[in-house]
């Protein structure tokens, strides 16, 4: 497999450490199910999200992010198929009569899912293959061999570096989880406050300024 020449492999590694660490859509979705279901949730989360990141990898080095950043139609379609989906779980969790219990472990079922729901958000973000398109072919050297071979090799360095990041923020969630377990006053608006955040997250995706 073709791989980037070292230096350039260091420089990418830096520059995506910068960008991951950052709080984004991601990050907030994996904070709301640590408080949600506890620390295992978020760790579910975590790697859902990292699931959906090799999907993009797939998609980057198959051309596919050039197709959705070259056509308002598929742009759109896959941006407001993730709004629909965050704005979904949201009313789900305002319409839910279930006091969520932070200190009950989930069963593998509900676990599975909150891996597959990590998973749809993250490949129904198109602003995670518009990262692809504009930031990885930076660090792409054609004259090197295959260009795919180079985009799965700086995915899978993403991978590495945005799995960590994702955990860190799904323990510390599930620390401040149990603080606020401990608070029943705050328990009673759990539903609102989680479904309050997926709808805000929904929103934003779906009024998102121009794409280009």
């Amino acid at each position: 497999m073709t791989a980037p020449d070292p230096t350039t492999l260091l420089l990418f590694a830096a520059a995506a450490s910068v960008l991951v660490v950052l709080p984004g859509p991601n990050h907030v979705y994996i904070v709301t199910r640590s408080i949600d279901r506890g620390r295992g949730a978020g760790i579910a989360s975590s790697f859902g999200v990292e699931t959906g990141t090799l999907v993009h990898i797939g998609f980057a080095a198959a051309g596919l992010s050039t197709i959705i950043a070259s056509s308002a139609v598929a742009f759109d379609a896959v941006r407001y198929l993730g709004a629909a989906y965050l704005v979904y779980l949201g009313i789900t969790a305002l319409l839910s009569r279930k006091r969520l219990d932070l200190d009950a472990p989930g069963d593998d079922r509900g676990l599975g899912r909150i891996y597959l729901d990590g998973v749809l958000v993250n490949v129904l973000n198109p602003k995670v293959a518009l990262f692809f398109l504009s930031f990885v072919p930076q660090f792409v050297d054609p004259a090197r061999g295959s260009v795919a071979s180079q985009i799965v090799v700086l995915g899978l360095v993403l991978v590495l570096i945005g799995l960590p990041s994702n955990l860190v923020y799904a323990f510390a969630a599930g620390a401040l989880g149990g603080w606020l377990r401990r608070r029943p006053r705050f328990l009673r608006r759990q539903n609102k406050v989680v479904g309050g955040i997926y709808l805000t997250l929904g929103a934003a995706a779906a009024l998102t300024g121009d794409r280009r």
